[in-house]
């Protein structure tokens, strides 16, 4: 039996995992129970270099993921040593290039909230080679039935993926296009660059989560599309090997913690917070409420074609077993509500429940929340964010309850054309991030849904997925059951039904049939530039 402190023998293990998000890096150490044992963050400073351009300094983000896990270790009074593996989940298709041999970056990362190659998007989407691609994909779906052909037939681009901003920088940035003909260019996303840091430039890899989120990664054949990096004059040998999200990567030098924690799983961060709500089975759905939707579907070992938007991608891989989930998102939810807060409609986002409460509806006043356009079903990047039907009774606690409904119709609407388009009964639902806090939403949520919704105890389920995996890579735990025995819920919502009325549902069809007459009108606000 080891020495022991704070009841804590020192042989006694335990798993870290850091969570690199879009505005903090955070950093939890988990015991047997899954319970957090330490915790540090650190906020992530977002650069602003030219309008539309959002960017992120590498060597800070480094600095700050080291912290984070040192401030973690020592807030839990444990030793480096007691950690069994670490596990990494990240912001998907923020990207970087970098001199391989030396580390030295070529740029800022690029985060997917980036717009320079807006332009080159429009124009790819437009020109006679897309045109072209989609004719012949769909000839060749027609004689071959095969749904890989049928998703290449509706591919589009966009700046969230990495595909043309990857162009941009590589039309636009000298020592880069220079370091790719001397064959010493490495890309890789945020998870590679970590990875590649960790080891002191041993490893250049990613994950099949990671990579399915860039824009470049065919999922029906499991590897880098060689077809769109020829199509884009992207050259094959910057991109990392792709590696199964549970797999040994290597360890951290020692001279970074002062021990060789072995580097057990990286993730990206939808995919993970999936594994952490034990979405195992096929038909289990994940709804994170964070500054945007997004709503996943366990779609099991195939990859799902959708014709509405929803977005086919890489769940995990262990060992031989692929997981696949089809994903629809919604932009305007957290940040939805910053912005109200902003305006000082209230001033704690905790009174926003009582406020929308107090009031019976929204006395016909309709919220659109499209701050950055609207995302499936209706894909229309120029929609205006708008509120309608306002009228001289309108007061403040309208508007509130409108905004907050409209963040549970999204809901019903992702939920609808997920039902519609896989075909795959729901066999359960639970919801994460910061705005699921809000029972008024979750609870309207569930009555639209006329579904069951569970709500973890704690919501850094990002970093509890990869957690997970690590944990199962090092033998930690044992198995998928183990982690559904440890799953904690704080709160299930359940469909209300009264006697009088019926379900809850029911009673605001004609409501949502208004609200979705509000978003045909925000639509095509915005000319082209």
């Amino acid at each position: 039996m080891g020495t022991r402190r704070n009841g804590i023998s020192k042989t006694e293990r335990f798993v870290l995992s850091v969570d690199v998000g879009t505005t903090s890096v955070r950093c939890h150490v988990y015991d047997k129970c899954a319970n957090i044992r330490g915790s540090c963050s650190s906020k992530v400073s977002l650069l602003y270099p030219q309008p539309g351009w959002v960017e992120i300094d590498p060597e800070e983000l480094w600095k700050g993921f080291v912290t984070v896990v040192k401030g973690a270790v020592q807030d839990s009074g444990l030793q480096m040593c007691q950690m069994e593996g670490l596990g990494i989940s990240t912001q998907r298709a923020t990207f970087m290039t970098w001199e391989r041999n030396t580390g030295k970056p070529f740029h800022n990362f690029i985060t997917w909230q980036d717009l320079r190659a807006a332009e080159l998007v429009r124009s790819w989407n437009r020109s006679c080679t897309m045109k072209t691609v989609h004719g012949v994909t769909k000839m060749l779906h027609f004689l071959t039935r095969q749904k890989r052909f049928l998703a290449a037939s509706l591919v589009v681009f966009t700046t969230q993926h990495v595909s043309l901003r990857l162009v941009w920088a590589l039309n636009n940035i000298p020592p880069l296009r220079q370091a790719v003909e001397d064959g010493t260019c490495y890309f890789g996303t945020i998870d590679t660059w970590l990875l590649y840091k960790l080891t002191k430039g041993a490893v250049h890899a990613t994950d099949y989560s990671n990579a399915s989120a860039t824009g470049i990664f065919d999922s029906y054949q499991m590897c880098w599309s060689g077809f769109l990096c020829s199509l884009l004059s992207i050259p094959l040998s910057i991109l990392p090997r792709v590696q199964n999200t549970s797999h040994k990567f290597g360890s951290c030098d020692p001279s970074i913690f002062g021990v060789p924690i072995p580097i057990m799983c990286v993730m990206a961060d939808q995919q993970a917070a999936m594994f952490g709500e034990c979405c195992f089975d096929i038909g289990d759905v994940k709804i994170t409420m964070g500054t945007g939707t997004f709503m996943d579907i366990n779609t099991g070992n195939k990859p799902h074609t959708s014709v509405a938007g929803l977005y086919p991608l890489v769940g995990w891989k262990i060992g031989a077993d692929v997981v696949f989930l089809a994903e629809g998102n919604a932009a305007g939810t957290g940040s939805a509500i910053k912005w109200a807060q902003d305006l000082e409609l209230f001033t704690d986002v905790k009174e926003t429940e009582a406020i929308a409460t107090s009031v019976a509806d929204s006395d016909g006043v309709y919220f659109v929340p499209s701050f950055s356009g609207l995302q499936a079903p209706l894909n229309d990047p120029k929609a205006c964010a708008s509120f309608m039907g306002l009228k001289p009774s309108t007061t403040k606690s309208h508007l509130i309850r409108a905004i907050l409904e409209s963040i549970a119709f999204r809901n019903k609407q992702l939920y609808d054309i997920m039902l519609r388009e896989t075909h795959i009964p729901i066999t359960k639902i639970r919801a994460d991030g910061g705005v699921c806090t809000n029972d008024f939403i979750m609870q309207l949520t569930s009555d639209l849904l006329g579904r069951k919704i569970a709500r973890p105890s704690h919501f850094d389920m990002s970093c509890l997925g990869a957690a997970f995996v690590a944990g199962l890579g090092t033998g930690y735990w044992r198995n998928q059951e183990e982690l559904k025995k440890i799953q904690s819920t704080d709160k299930h919502f359940n469909p209300q039904r009264n006697k009088s009325e019926g379900d809850k549902g029911g009673q605001y069809r004609s409501v949502l049939q208004s609200w979705e007459r509000a978003l045909q009108r925000s639509m095509h606000w915005y000319s082209q530039p």
